[in-house]
């Protein structure tokens, strides 16, 4: 039987490990944002022609979308990683911080947009999430200069307002993302969105996206990684969300268990919902909760690695993923425009990057040392037995 993510996979003839082949993978989709940016060139070399009506914002959705999966390999240990992959990740933390530069300085020729068109809140927030994942790397990495210009971002975004569906924890982060950097920020805005969520909870791991549940990855995408992220990260500054922590990351294990069980045994998932174009970010949860070792007991580390991995080799096997100049083009499987709705531009395709979360832990983590193991949809299709799967409260 052949094994199920065995070291090399699809770049076999590289004789690489499966760690190799994910950080190949996710830099092969950053390299271009963040070469570009940290030059100053971003807005000069990015495909713009995309519904381009959304040019104004494509910039710091690419470039904050980036940072949401970069961010936890940013933070690894560098004394748990080899002498190649640490002089990579030497190299690639020094880039970030270039580009958060470029990003936020009002006389740099990359200055994003951050307070106006609705959008920049979504993508600010994006950018604060990796600041939360990134304490020593990013926040705790930056000049004081650049603190202040990336605080007065944040600040600006709230001129933005926001909507009662998952946009609320967009709100919420960037007060999160302030507290990280060491300033103040408005408890207001970040408990609606807390409390809100627990009143469209719909059960079984899942919340509506405000008052109404919608069939998508959301769950994934922003609702379930953004509310535990905040919560945890909160906790001791309010009693209140102290209060909620144990139920949403309980709820937030149930959703990864979820997602593990909608990997099909080639690695393909249900096609479904809005944004299917952000490719393999709708297992941002599952990733997550292996990256912070909270995977409910029916799964194994190794049974998630090695599921997600089938997932991104099926999607990075699609030979016109990228153009020719090495962007994203829009689809999931490969070049499919009619997938992106309009308010899609190449910029947004980069929260795909969140399936690569894990990077963040060490090698000897038994989420990368421990043998093969078969994912749940591998497991039943091949004759395998598991556990039944019982709904939660």
């Amino acid at each position: 039987m052949t094994l199920p993510c065995r070291a090399g996979g699809r770049n076999g003839g590289k004789g690489m490990t499966v760690r190799q082949e994910w950080l190949e993978d996710l830099l092969k989709i950053a390299d271009p944002v963040l070469d570009a940016l940290s030059r100053g060139e971003l807005k000069k070399r990015m495909p713009l022609d995309f519904h381009p009506e959304r040019a104004a914002f494509a910039p710091l959705e690419a470039f904050g979308r980036t940072m949401l999966g970069l961010a936890p390999w940013l933070e690894a240990d560098p004394d748990s990683l080899d002498p190649e992959e640490r002089a990579l990740q030497t190299r690639t933390r020094e880039k970030a911080l270039q580009c958060i530069d470029r990003a936020t300085d009002p006389e740099s020729p990359d200055y994003m947009v951050f307070d106006r068109g609705g959008q920049p809140l979504v993508d600010t927030a994006f950018l604060a999430h990796a600041v939360l994942r990134a304490p020593g790397a990013l926040a705790g990495a930056l000049t004081p200069r650049v603190r202040g210009q990336l605080a007065d971002a944040f600040r600006a975004s709230r001129r933005i307002p926001s909507i009662s569906t998952n946009w609320l924890f967009f709100t919420a982060m960037v007060e999160a993302g302030l507290h990280a950097l060491g300033e103040e920020y408005d408890p207001m805005r970040l408990l609606t969105a807390l409390r809100c969520f627990q009143g469209w909870y719909v059960g079984d791991g899942l919340y509506g996206d405000g008052p109404s549940f919608h069939f998508d990855y959301y769950n994934s995408f922003v609702i379930q990684p953004m509310y535990a992220d905040i919560v945890n990260r909160m906790a001791g500054e309010h009693p209140e969300i102290r209060a909620m922590q144990e139920t949403v990351n309980a709820r937030a294990a149930r959703y990864a268990s979820i997602l593990e069980r909608l990997i099909g045994p080639e690695g393909s998932y249900p096609v479904v919902g809005r944004s299917i174009c952000y490719r393999f970010g709708a297992f941002q949860m599952l990733a997550q909760a292996a990256l912070q070792h909270r995977l409910e007991p029916g799964l194994t580390p190794a049974g998630v690695r090695c599921g997600l991995t089938a997932v991104i080799r099926r999607v990075m096997g699609a030979e016109d993923m990228f153009d020719g100049e090495g962007w994203l083009t829009p689809g999931v499987y490969g070049r499919q425009p009619e997938l992106a709705e309009s308010y899609i531009n190449i910029g947004s395709l980069y929260l795909c990057s969140a399936v690569f979360l894990p990077l963040g832990l060490s090698p000897r983590d038994p989420f990368w040392s421990d043998p093969d193991a078969d994912w749940t949809g591998r497991t039943v299709w091949q004759g395998g037995h598991i556990a039944i799967d019982h709904a939660e409260d």
